[in-house]
């Protein structure tokens, strides 16, 4: 039996972090949690997410810079601003359509 959660977010998908001043396109999933158990105690124990939900690499960017995220689902929204990403990275990895939408490029697709 698997109890796996089906991803709440897509690839392409802009979303906005729940508690802080940072939104991003989601780049790739990972079913559960798949980083290193330092990264994870690095969180406070206090707002700590459980390891058993969909965990999103996002091209992020805030109102000083542009990097990478890691972020469970639990703590994503999505985010409905129109505004686009001006992550670097984004421009290789996605193409933008007429609606606003980020499509993976060709070259990029598993």
């Amino acid at each position: 039996m698997n109890n796996m959660k089906a991803a709440k977010f897509g690839i392409g998908q802009v979303v906005r972090h729940r508690h802080f001043p940072f939104r991003g396109v989601i780049f790739d999933i990972d079913p559960e949690f798949s980083n290193s158990e330092e990264w994870y105690r690095a969180i406070p124990a206090e707002v700590r997410p459980r390891k058993d939900q969909p965990f999103y690499h996002l091209l992020a960017e805030n109102a000083e810079t542009e990097y990478i995220a890691y972020v469970s689902e639990q703590n994503l929204l999505a985010d409905e601003s129109g505004e686009p990403v001006r992550h670097p990275q984004v421009r290789e990895m996605f193409r933008k359509s007429s609606d606003g939408r980020y499509h993976p490029r060709d070259t990029l697709k598993h």
